[in-house]
């Protein structure tokens, strides 16, 4: 209670729970931003597996996948941020590139995913995998969880005008009460 005994009364939600909804409701690109940023960590953070298994397989193009999706993955990142200034209209030119990196990082998850797959199962020479090269399990799984998140990111970025007006619809505002004493405020200024 302030010094003038009003009361805030909100909506049924705990303060932190509306403090971030509306968060939301001033930037809705954060959620897909979010969901982005998960994608590239997850690729980063197991671009070992990536990088042996380029190393083994030896692949046509294996390499330059690896490091079309890494780079491709930064940059659109940085077309996000750009395509989404803060209360501004979307630059519709940056979207359309982010999209064509991200349709790019996709092809080139499915296409190392396929010579993985071409290595293990072709007939002459098959690469075993086994406790030395679990790796190359790993790289494929994670190549795969890579696209299953990057698809939701994407899907969350078309999207985005749809769950901006359904955030838009919640509650967050915060009512006064003043239990009757607004009308003893002198605010004249006369003595």
């Amino acid at each position: 209670m302030s010094a003038d005994k009003t009361i805030k009364k909100g909506s049924s939600m705990p303060e932190f729970l509306r403090k971030f909804f509306v968060a939301l409701k001033r930037k809705p690109s954060t959620i897909a931003l979010v969901v982005l940023l998960i994608a590239f960590f997850y690729y980063s953070l197991n671009l070992t597996y990536v990088s042996n298994t380029t190393a083994k397989i030896q692949g046509p193009g294996m390499g330059l996948c690896g490091f079309a999706t890494m780079l491709f993955s930064m940059l659109s990142l940085v077309c996000f941020l750009n395509a989404f200034p803060r209360r501004k209209k979307p630059v519709y030119a940056m979207v359309v590139l982010m999209m064509l990196m991200f349709a790019v990082i996709i092809f080139c998850d499915v296409y190392y995913s396929n010579l993985i797959m071409t290595a293990i199962s072709r007939a002459d020479n098959p690469i075993v995998i086994d406790v030395s090269t679990i790796y190359i399990a790993q790289a494929y799984n994670m190549l795969q969880t890579h696209i299953v998140i990057l698809g939701i990111g994407v899907a969350l970025v078309v999207l985005m005008p749809l769950y901006t007006k359904l955030l838009r619809k919640i509650n967050t505002s915060v009512t006064v009460e003043d239990y009757g004493k607004l009308q003893e405020i002198d605010i004249s200024g006369e003595d």
